[in-house]
């Protein structure tokens, strides 16, 4: 029996993402498609603000903080200091 491999970004289809500089005009993307070359993954990303900007990126990209954060975020929460816990104050 063939062994099954576990496919690599189970959750990339659909998620959503912030850049952390403008990407072609834009700030918030979702993700529409995904395509498996080899070993890479590729995820086409589409402005929340303009469907006609979309491009395709190397999924593994979307993991550089300095980049990308998962889901939409204002300038504010990206600016900001992460919030500590108040039990570990």
């Amino acid at each position: 029996m063939a062994k099954k491999t576990k496919q690599r970004y189970p959750h990339l289809l659909g998620s959503k993402w912030t850049a952390t500089q403008k990407t072609w005009g834009w700030r918030h993307f979702q993700v529409m498609n995904r395509r498996n070359e080899g070993k890479w993954v590729f995820a086409e990303l589409v402005s929340s603000c303009d469907p006609d900007t979309r491009f395709w990126i190397n999924a593994k990209q979307l993991k550089d903080k300095d980049m990308w954060e998962a889901g939409w975020k204002t300038l504010e929460e990206m600016n900001s200091e992460p919030e500590v816990p108040f039990w570990q104050e």
